[in-house]
């Protein structure tokens, strides 16, 4: 029974290494850590896929298949955000139980996903493009999901295509999620790209109200090569009623929208702090090694004179008279010429080589 037990452990002994080695070389470097941290994001959103189609299945049979995504957005919460020890702080939640109604988030990365979870209202869905309907796995999680397939061929089936999105909203009392920039928009300073118009044709067309939802800017902790632990704020705003608005007034709701959702963002967001510049070696080289003070030009003389009156004699011999006089006539040189022209702004005074 021990030798059963040992044979089947020795194998996850071995396939264990590898990844102890990778979590210790983790703790130790930044790029390390930010390769070990996206394979745990990457490891839970695989895990919680699998789990989604698995629950779709399970609830399309029970009536309750519009839950999905809530489970699923929970679910994935659950386990990344322990995995990454990423925590959130939330305001304004209570805007959430306004139903139905078009949620609004601004999108920086794939991290995005993480913060859905703990704010994913129930009864709500996502909406995608209308050629992912027949993606393998994928497609059918959508189906029974109940997402919204929305058909961007041209603009007037694309509009018809919202506009039955949003009949689809009402009659299932049913809420729907969007990112109106339509792309990642992750920068260092907080902002956001100009908005897309078709979520609002979709509030207008079916008169529900927009929840906009902001979360903070994550560039301190989630860029390229920075993958870090950290506590991030969500904003819910309070709802933009659309009741009496028109398509001719979609532009300025969508600019209204933005501007609202960027100055959320930009009071919740933590300034980022750019990190020092590293000295040069030339800089490092100045402020440990400082050049030596340049002598005044009415002191040369003096100073020529003390070092020749330092200078050692030449073994047991003394300085011949030749050598005196030569030094003399240089020290008279010197001294001449403390009085001299200036011309362009240089003085010219030529300074004795040193012994």
């Amino acid at each position: 029974m021990m030798g059963s037990i040992t044979s089947l452990l020795r194998p996850l002994a071995y396939l264990s290494l590898p990844v102890l080695a990778f979590r210790f070389a983790a703790t130790k470097s930044k790029i390390v850590r930010y390769y070990w941290r996206i394979g745990l994001y990457s490891y839970c959103l695989a895990a919680c896929s699998i789990l989604g189609v698995c629950l779709s299945v399970v609830l399309f049979v029970i009536g309750k298949r519009l839950d999905t995504d809530f489970w699923v957005a929970r679910s994935f919460h659950f386990l990344a955000s322990r995995a990454l020890d990423i925590t959130f702080e939330i305001e304004g939640e209570e805007h959430l139980a306004r139903r139905p109604a078009l949620l609004l988030g601004n999108h920086q990365s794939m991290l995005d996903i993480l913060y859905l979870g703990p704010i994913f209202p129930r009864s709500t869905v996502i909406s995608a493009k209308k050629e992912l309907r027949w993606t393998p796995f994928l497609g059918l999680f959508m189906i029974l999901g109940g997402t919204i397939f929305l058909d961007r061929r041209n603009p007037e089936i694309a509009i018809a295509s919202l506009k039955a999105a949003g009949e689809t909203m009402k009659r299932r009392q049913t809420s729907l999620w969007m990112f109106p920039e339509g792309t990642r928009s992750l920068h260092e300073e907080p902002m956001m790209k100009p908005f897309k118009k078709g979520a609002f044709h979709v509030a207008v067309q079916s008169g529900l109200p927009i929840v906009p939802v902001v979360c903070e800017n994550y560039w301190r902790l989630y860029r390229k090569n920075v993958f870090e632990s950290g506590k991030l704020k969500i904003k819910i705003l309070p709802p933009i009623e659309t009741t009496g608005l028109t398509t001719a007034d979609v532009p300025a709701l969508a600019e209204r929208t933005r501007e609202i959702m960027v100055k959320a963002l930009q009071e919740i967001s933590v300034p980022y702090k750019v990190p020092s510049a590293v000295p040069s070696k030339s800089e490092r080289d100045a402020i440990l090694m400082p050049p030596p003070p340049v002598p005044a030009s009415s002191g040369i003389a003096s100073d020529v004179m003390d070092r020749h009156a330092r200078r050692e004699p030449d073994g047991a011999d003394q300085i011949d008279s030749d050598s005196r006089q030569r030094t003399s006539s240089l020290v008279r040189s010197i001294a001449s010429s403390e009085e001299t022209e200036e011309e362009d702004g240089h003085v010219l005074v030529r300074r004795p080589d040193e012994p």
